[in-house]
């Protein structure tokens, strides 16, 4: 039993590194990251131990790059994706799960705004909204075309390790 844990700790693990490392890879790319892909996997495939890959990744970000206004809203944005993902579960649909994830990516700047909002206010908060909209269309656009193609061949991949107990 304890074997078990172990094995499935260190997956998770490697999976938020996988995750870090994969938007590292890509950060050339402007609001192009597999990060939103890979928070929906990790909700529908290990429900409510997707936490624990994501909070890896989380830490990851924090102990390379440092704390930010840009990171904070990390701290609770990558577990709305995860809560509407775990939601949604059951859905079976490559274009269901595109269209999540590119509203992800659309809404990124709005769902950060609170962090925003606490610095420096209302109007500090709706500019960067503003002024973020062109990164969040291509943030959109990456996700939906990420999901369409990746999401559902990754998630049978992924449901086949976890029923293995890998």
């Amino acid at each position: 039993m304890a074997k078990g844990r172990i094995r499935q700790l260190a997956l998770f693990a490697i999976l938020g590194a996988l995750t870090f490392g994969a938007k590292f890879a890509m950060s050339g790319l402007p609001n192009i990251e597999p990060v939103s892909l890979m928070v929906m996997l990790f909700a529908v495939v290990f429900g409510k131990k997707a936490v624990y890959p994501i909070g890896v990744y989380i830490a990851m970000e924090f102990l390379v790059y440092g704390p930010g206004l840009w990171n904070l809203c990390y701290l609770y944005i990558w577990f709305v994706l995860a809560a509407a993902a775990y939601l949604l579960r059951k859905m079976e649909s490559a274009l269901g799960w595109a269209v999540l994830s590119g509203g992800f990516g659309l809404a990124f700047g709005l769902l950060c705004a609170p962090v925003d909002m606490v610095v420096g206010g209302a109007a500090y908060a709706l500019g960067k909204v503003i002024t973020g909209i062109p990164f969040d269309i291509a943030h959109c656009v990456g996700n939906f075309v990420i999901a369409l193609t990746l999401f559902c061949p990754l998630r049978k991949r992924m449901e086949m390790l976890a029923r293995r107990g890998i």
